[in-house]
This record gives C-alpha cells, sequence and structure tokens, in this order.
C-alpha cells in the first residue's frame, strides 16, 4: 500500500538554529544547511525542538523558514516547524511556509493547553482545511503534555492534506495502531526508535543526531527500506551507543550543540532557558564522540 506522504520517506533531519550573541546566525545556518545537502538528506526540518522554536521571536522564526528554504534552493524537501498552542499562530506560521516554498509544514500537538481528543482534531482540521501543503502531526506527549491518541490520527487522517505523523510517544503499541488505522507515513522521532519504526511500516526518521552523522543515519534507513536488516542492525547498534550515550545527557538540543560545537560546526550557543552542559557533561560528550571516530 502506497501512504500517503510517502515523498517524505527517508532521513529528515531537525538542523539547530545557530546563534552569535544572542542573535540567529544567518551565515552559520546557511553553513549547516550546505552540510545536509552534501551528506545527501531528503528533508530539512528547520525551527522545530532541535531548533529552539519556543525561544525565536515570530519575526526569526518566519526568516529561518526563508533562509533554509532559500539555501535549499530544491535539491531537498523542507519541513519548517510550524505549530503552536494556539491554532490562530499556527495557521499563521504554515501559511508562511506555505508561501516560501517549504514542501510540507511539522505541525506539534498544541503543547500545555492540553487540549481534548476533540481540541486536537479541531486544531489540525483547521490547519488541514487551511493549508496548501501536506501537514506532518507531530506527536510528543512527553513534551506537551498530552498524547494524540490513535484513533483521534486515524480521524485526522482522513483529512487530505494530514499526510503523515512524526511518532515520538515512544510506544509501539501506539505506532502499531497508527499505522493500523490509517495509511499515513509514519516517520520516527526518536533516533533510537528508527529501526524498530521501519520494522513494523515506518518510513524512515526525523533526526537529531543527523546533525553530526547524517551519512550513517541515511545508511542505516536505506538498508533498512531495502530490506537488509543485517545492515540496518548493525548501523541501529553504532547509533544507539551514540544516541544513548550523547542524547541522554541532557534534554535536546543541549548535547547535539555541545556536539557541534566541539566539532567546529555550531557556537554552542543556547537561549535561556536552554543552558550548556556542564563540565563533567563536557567531558562525557568529549569521550563519546572520541569513541564514536568523530573526534
Amino acid at each position: 500500500m502506497t501512504r500517503k506522504g510517502s515523498d517524505f520517506a527517508g532521513v529528515s533531519v531537525a538542523i539547530t538554529t545557530p546563534f552569535k550573541g544572542g542573535l540567529v546566525d544567518y551565515d552559520l545556518l546557511k553553513q549547516q544547511v550546505e552540510f545536509q545537502i552534501e551528506a545527501g538528506v531528503d528533508c530539512l526540518c528547520p525551527v522545530g525542538t532541535t531548533g529552539e522554536s519556543p525561544t525565536l521571536s515570530h519575526d526569526e522564526h518566519e526568516r529561518v523558514i526563508s533562509v533554509v528554504i532559500e539555501t535549499v534552493a530544491g535539491r531537498a524537501k523542507v519541513m519548517p516547524g510550524t505549530g503552536s498552542n494556539s491554532t490562530h499562530e499556527a495557521l499563521k506560521l504554515t501559511r508562511w511556509a506555505a508561501g516560501e516554498g517549504a514542501d510540507a509544514a511539522l505541525v506539534v500537538a498544541p503543547y500545555y493547553n492540553k487540549p481534548t481528543q476533540e481540541g486536537f482534531y479541531q486544531h489540525f482540521k483547521a490547519l488541514a482545511e487551511d493549508s496548501s501543503i501536506p501537514i506532518c502531526v507531530y506527536n510528543i506527549p512527553g513534551r506537551t503534555g498530552k498524547n494524540i491518541e490513535p484513533e483521534t490520527i486515524a480521524r485526522l487522517g482522513e483529512l487530505s492534506q494530514i499526510q503523515l505523523v512524526k511518532e515520538a510517544t515512544g510506544s509501539m503499541d501506539q505506532a502499531s495502531q497508527t499505522l493500523e488505522l490509517t495509511n499515513l507515513t509514519l516517520l520516527s522521532g526518536d533516533d533510537s526508535m528508527t529501526l524498530p519504526l521501519m520494522s513494523i511500516g515506518g518510513a524512515g526518521v526525523i533526526s537529531v543526531v543527523g546533525n553530526i552523522v547524517p551519512k550513517d543515519m541515511l545508511q542505516l534507513v536505506k538498508a533498512a527500506a531495502a530490506g537488509d536488516y543485517a545492515e540496518a542492525q548493525k548501523m541501529h547498534f553504532k547509533l544507539f551507543t551514540l544516541c544513548r550515550e550523547m542524547l541522554g545527557l541532557s534534554t535536546n538540543p543541549i548535547p547535539i550543540k555541545g556536539a557541534m560545537k566541539m566539532l567546529g560546526r555550531d557556537s554552542g550557543e543556547l537561549r535561556l532557558p536552554m543552558t550548556p552542559l556542564c563540565e563533567n557533561g563536557e567531558k562525557r560528550l568529549a569521550q563519546v564522540l572520541t569513541e564514536y571516530g568523530l573526534l
């Protein structure tokens, strides 16, 4: 069965937003985009959780979207984060992304205000009916405070513009139900869950670790898609060690920005309330990167 949104199968990378002196460093952002294009990733996802979107002003959020789309220049897909806990704001951001030439919109479940399941449905329905581009429903209850239940996702899947799910519940049961009940394309929202989810019908990942090792993640996903599970398992365990030891050091995107700084690809600067790794965390991160062969 060909699923809705299947054009977005493969590796998408949730790119960071680089800062310099408290301001968005657009020159470095362009360099990071080129790094991903050179690696051959399928899609870039700016201004998501990894891109520190909660700390960006509306103008910054829109400009990052525009700069990424302009820099990519059609060489890969772009699916920026346009979600909000305000439906009005999510509509505004999604319209902006579509107007700038985005290929899809990554829309996180409304956070903090904890809608009912009907509230989730009406929120995404309003976006779907307004949008000219596909929408990826981003379900991450660990951050938003509430799960979008599979039955609600199934209702949403009946809307033409709802085409993808970024699955970050950590539940294989939820992922299985979503795949059983819908014909939506499912992408892993957790790097370490990529292979398990692909084994039941997932189509790829929106990756954080891809900021530093996109080619390794591509190798895993391509092998799994081709049915070469020996190769996919080898890459899974290689990347699993990195994900567990690096991403587990602190809240995303703190560790990945620290890693990119050590690799000379980012200033490592974060915006409050995000703060850098402590001294012991940095030492452990350097050790992990060295063991992986990156330092």
